[in-house]
């Protein structure tokens, strides 16, 4: 079973379960608004892709951020602090798989990486 990160009113996290669901996939949700991102857990993600990936950079928390706090943001640390501060800030959803992650929405990603669970 899938574990998937993020926020349940996100429009990519909809549509992210949406499609896991026409596909029969099975998945249990953990709502970052109900169990906040752990260090450990960033820790993790941290070393299956880039901490750079992990920043959603495109969205109103991240903009909210003054210029000064943005510029902080330039290692895996930092990068960890303020999304611990701003779980609003991971990129959603995060899809855990055996040896990988999948962040965000992409139709054609989740076909090649999870058709065939």
């Amino acid at each position: 079973m899938l574990n998937v990160y993020g926020i349940k009113n996100c429009n990519t996290v909809k549509k992210a379960l949406d499609w896991l669901n026409e596909n029969q996939i099975a998945y249990t949700f953990h709502d970052y608004k109900k169990e906040p991102a752990q260090d450990s857990k960033l820790m993790e993600w941290q070393k299956l892709t880039s901490w750079e990936n992990l920043v959603n950079k495109k969205g109103t928390t991240w903009k909210k951020l003054s210029a000064e706090q943005q510029a902080a943001v330039v290692d895996e640390k930092s990068a960890r602090e303020v999304l611990l501060s701003n779980n609003s800030m991971i990129k959603r959803p995060v899809i855990e798989l055996e040896n990988d992650i999948i962040l965000g929405f992409d139709e054609e990603t989740y076909k090649q990486k999870l058709s065939n669970l």
